[in-house]
C-alpha cells in the first residue's frame, strides 16, 4: 500500500481547472478525525487560493460520504477540550472557499458528515443516500452548523424534526426539502459531479466567485441589501477581460476563452 493511500483525505486534479478531494478513512466509514478535519482545512485553504482551480469536488466515494464525528476521540472529554479544539477555525477554509465546491454524496451522510455536505454549494446525491443529525442519540447536539445550516436549507418543521429525533432522511426526501441540488443514481453519482465541476472550471472564475459570495452574503440579508449587494458585484464584472471576452465571443459566435482576469 503506497504512503497516499494511508492518507485520510486523498487529493487529485482529474479535469484543468478541477481540483477532487476524497475523504479516505474507508475502515472507519470516512469517520471525521481530528487529523482528517486538519488535512481537509489545510487542502481547501490552499485551493482557495489556487488560481488555477475553478471548482472543488468533495467526495468520501462510491460507498459512504461520511459517517458522522469520530465518537471514540470524543467519549470522555470535557466541555473545555472540545472548546478548545476549536473547530470554527478548522472548518472556516471550507465555509468561506471562494471557489465553488461541489459534494459528490454516496452513502451516509450522518453527522459532521451531513454537516460537511452543506459546508459545499451544490450536493450531488446518489438515490441511496441518507442524511442525518442523529447527535442527539449519543447525549449532544449538532456543532458544526447543523443546526443553523440545515434550518436554513430545509426550513423549521423539517431541521427539527431531523434534529429532535435523530433520524435520517432519504436522499429523495433531502431532494424535495431542498437540501440536495441533484439526484441522480448512485453509479452516476461521481461522473455527474465532475461533469458538473467541468462545466463551472469552464465558466469565468471572477463571476463564478462573484455568484457565490453574493448568494451566501445575501442569505441573511434583507432583500434590499442583497440586491445592492448584486448590484456593485455586477459592475464590478465589467471591469474585467472576462467581461469583454464572453460578450464579444457571444458576438462572434465562438467560444470565449476564460482568463479570470
Amino acid at each position: 500500500m503506497s504512503a497516499d493511500n494511508l492518507l485520510p483525505v486523498l487529493l487529485d486534479f482529474p479535469s484543468e481547472g478541477v481540483a477532487r478531494l476524497r475523504l479516505n478513512r474507508p475502515q472507519a466509514t470516512n469517520a471525521l478525525s481530528l487529523e482528517l478535519q486538519a488535512l481537509l482545512s489545510q487542502h481547501f485553504s490552499e485551493l482557495g487560493s489556487d488560481p488555477a482551480v475553478r471548482c472543488i469536488v468533495l467526495t468520501g466515494g462510491d460507498k459512504v460520504f461520511a459517517a458522522g464525528g469520530d465518537i471514540t476521540s470524543m467519549a470522555g472529554v470535557g466541555a473545555i477540550d472540545i472548546y478548545q479544539r476549536h473547530t470554527e477555525r478548522v472548518w472556516a477554509p471550507i465555509q468561506h472557499c471562494p471557489k465553488p465546491v461541489i459534494a459528490a454524496v454516496c452513502g451516509y451522510a450522518y453527522g459532521g458528515g451531513c454537516e460537511l455536505a452543506m459546508l459545499a454549494d451544490i450536493i450531488v446525491a446518489g438515490r441511496g443516500a441518507k442524511f442525518c443529525q442523529p447527535e442527539i442519540r449519543i447525549g449532544i447536539m449538532p456543532g458544526i452548523g447543523g443546526t443553523q445550516r440545515l434550518v436554513r436549507a430545509v426550513g423549521k418543521a423539517k431541521a427539527m424534526s431531523m434534529a429532535l429525533t435523530g433520524r435520517p432522511i432519504s436522499a429523495e426526501e433531502a431532494w424535495v426539502a431542498g437540501l440536495v441540488s441533484e439526484l441522480v443514481d448512485d453509479a452516476e453519482v461521481q461522473e455527474r459531479a465532475l461533469e458538473m465541476a467541468r462545466d463551472i472550471a469552464g465558466m469565468p472564475p471572477l463571476a463564478a466567485e462573484q455568484i457565490k459570495e453574493v448568494i451566501i452574503a445575501g442569505l441573511d440579508a434583507s432583500l434590499e441589501t442583497g440586491l445592492a449587494l448584486e448590484r456593485k458585484a455586477n459592475a464590478l464584472l465589467f471591469a474585467s477581460r472576462d467581461q469583454k471576452e464572453g460578450m464579444q465571443a457571444f458576438i462572434d459566435k465562438r467560444k470565449p476563452r476564460f482568463e479570470g482576469r
